[in-house]
């Protein structure tokens, strides 16, 4: 798929909806392992990725990078993800049918957010967690059209943004704003992809919502659901991308809870079941050569419950130098209208007590235009590589700078119960950051 940081020569190409009708950038580059069996099994696969890394950055007061999830932890070297999956493509079954499936879990800092609701969201506690990511058939149906359609049954990741949350589905080791915060991270539920011709596929699906369940464990009770459409191979082979949408209520209709610190949870009762949250998201990839191409993402999310709109528009530039050494560049402007949207989840279980209806600690920022401009490399030591006698290793050092375009100081401090808003940070943080992958 063409979600990875690719480790032998091709550029990175962020997300398109593949004719699976998958974003998730499981299946490292590097050679799986495929157990030794006969008949249907024979094709399955085992994937392990590891990563660690630190983000640095010495002038924040407050131990935070903050508008960050996963590289949250100012200074800390910290063991993100390992991400083990088994999986089998979708084989042919007969009649024109095809069956698969996909099993992944991972462990690590990196759980913290992104949980599901009602499957082991509450297993582990602290620093690292650990976390279903993904349970889901995949089925082949020759319906409708000549090409047929493929359907997802079950957990998925999110089908939106550029950036992936697998280490290999981003070309850098931190993420940009409207992937972190805009778009849905885990679904439950049904998508299906319509293979309109060589071209064109639609998307259509209905799902729990964002990191939550049906039923009990879910945080409210009326379908969301996908509409889109995803496109490669246009322009004489040069144009991918996609336009897709997300809707439905998502704001917790428990009651508000309150802890006794005074820290409120992020219930609205039963009203929420009528609020409605409308995500968009248009990604575009322009293979300028075979070793060269460029990103266009830009996301928009209106959430009535909070009466917030956010957009942002990020742009992407990667060079194959060598089969070594990609050149990566990354530049973006995120607007968040009301302050709501970019927050520091100040606590281990935050993010996932938000989802739950449980009170947590947070820091937020006036509202704020933010700008961001990284620079990284994705280097395969290859003098190394030749050595592993399984999967493959690569670095990602990054430098980063992080602006407020309007004026606010949210960088680099922290808040209060009392008044959790940033007002007296900096404008701007600079960072740096590396990170190791070692896959197979």
């Amino acid at each position: 798929m063409s979600t990875e940081t690719p480790v032998s020569g091709d550029a990175f190409k962020p997300d398109t909806v593949t004719p699976e009708g998958s974003r998730t950038g499981n299946k490292p580059a590097a050679t799986p392992v495929k157990l030794k069996q006969t008949g249907y099994w024979h094709d399955t696969e085992i994937h392990l990725t590891i990563e660690g890394g630190i983000a640095a950055n010495p002038w924040t007061t407050s131990g935070r990078n903050f508008g960050q999830f996963f590289l949250d932890r100012a200074n800390t070297v910290t063991l993100n993800q390992i991400m083990g999956s088994v999986s089998h493509p979708v084989a042919d079954v007969g009649s024109g049918y095809g069956i698969g499936f996909m099993v992944e879990m991972m462990y690590g800092s990196d759980a913290r957010f992104d949980p599901t609701i009602g499957m082991a969201d509450n297993a582990l506690t602290g620093l690292y967690q650990f976390a279903p990511t993904q349970a889901h058939v995949d089925l082949h149906a020759p319906w409708l059209v000549h090409n047929g359609m493929d359907f997802q049954i079950g957990q998925f990741y999110g089908i939106m943004g550029a950036e992936g949350i697998p280490a290999l589905a981003r070309p850098f080791y931190s993420f940009n704003y409207a992937s972190d915060y805009i778009v849905p991270f885990e679904t439950i539920g049904i998508l299906s992809t319509t293979h309109l011709n060589d071209h064109y596929n639609a998307i259509l699906g209905i799902d729990a919502g964002n990191s939550t369940s049906f039923g009990r464990a879910g945080n409210n009770n009326k379908p969301k659901g996908y509409v889109g459409v995803s496109f490669t191979g246009l322009l004489a082979d040069r144009l991918d991308g996609h336009l897709i949408g997300h809707f439905g209520p998502q704001s917790n209709n428990g009651a508000p809870v309150t802890s006794a610190d005074g820290w409120t949870s992020a219930g609205l009762g039963s009203k929420a079941n009528g609020l409605m949250q409308y995500n968009g998201d248009l990604l575009l990839t322009y293979h300028l050569s075979k070793t060269l191409s460029t990103t266009l993402n830009a996301i928009y999310l209106r959430d009535d419950a909070t009466r917030n709109d956010s957009y942002g528009v990020t742009g992407y530039l990667a060079w194959d130098i060598n089969p070594s050494v990609t050149l990566n560049l990354r530049g973006e402007i995120f607007r968040d209208n009301t302050g709501s949207i970019i927050a520091s989840y100040a606590s281990m279980t935050s993010f996932t007590n938000m989802l739950r209806n449980a009170p947590y600690p947070y820091f937020i920022a006036p509202p704020t235009t933010y700008g961001a401009l990284t620079a990284g490399v994705t280097y395969r030591p290859d003098f190394i590589n030749r050595h592993i006698r399984t999967g493959k290793l690569l670095f990602r050092p990054e430098l980063r700078l992080d602006k407020s375009l309007n004026g606010t100081q949210p960088f680099n401090r922290a808040a209060s119960v009392a008044d959790p808003v940033i007002r007296d940070g900096t404008n701007n943080m600079f960072w740096f950051s590396c990170d190791a992958v070692w896959s197979f």
